[in-house]
């Protein structure tokens, strides 16, 4: 199970070239950024709030301001990261044709983990975010969507097919033996893989 949350989570969370969606002030939002980042480098595990602080530029009080432990600042990178999951699924869903709708996500989900394989290696296995995601009904409802665009149907087995599906692609990007391929041939052989998976003609 906490595989199909990370690559899931990973894959679909971040729009190419939007900036990180955080509710409340400049200064909070200026935190959360730094956090998703240096989660993404250190784990949540290995990152204080004096690296967090530093990053921002500012001294640990200023982030106690904010927040009151690291632990809301690890429920604000997760909400930051479900808003810009449900961003994803909400301009696909704006397609009107079913078929086009999943081919659209299909190329997003492979997008998105090409955009991240050089950095989300750490974020994707942290196990603080993927026990947070893992009971966090919010996601979880998210998650549904997404398998109902994808495949038609929420169940079980939808689940855990969507589950293969994405971490297959996450850890195609981040497997050594992707390093041969740039990201436009990368690019074109997931999509080529994901279909015949799916039973997609093409």
């Amino acid at each position: 199970m906490p595989t199909t949350f990370r690559y899931s989570l990973c894959m679909l969370s971040a729009e190419p070239g939007l900036p990180v969606a955080v509710p409340g002030s400049p200064a909070r939002q200026r935190i959360v950024s730094a956090a998703i980042q240096l989660f993404a480098e250190r784990g949540v595990g290995g990152t204080s709030l004096q690296m967090i602080a530093d990053a921002v530029g500012v001294t640990k009080a200023a982030v106690y301001h904010q927040f009151k432990a690291k632990e809301e600042i690890v429920i604000a990178v997760a909400e930051a990261e479900l808003a810009r999951l449900e961003a994803v699924l909400d301009g696909v869903q704006a397609e009107p044709d079913p078929a086009l709708a999943r081919e659209l996500l299909l190329a997003r989900i492979v997008d998105l983990a090409i955009e991240r394989r050089h950095m989300e290696s750490v974020l994707t296995s942290d196990p603080v975010l993927n026990r947070f995601f893992a009971a966090y009904e919010p996601f979880l409802q998210v998650m549904d969507r997404f398998y109902l665009m994808l495949l038609g149907e929420v169940s079980p087995e939808t689940r855990l097919e969507g589950g293969m599906l994405t971490a297959a692609i996450g850890g195609a990007v981040m497997h050594p033996m992707a390093r041969g391929f740039d990201d436009d041939e990368l690019r074109s052989q997931l999509l080529r893989l994901a279909r015949r998976f799916l039973g997609i003609p093409g």
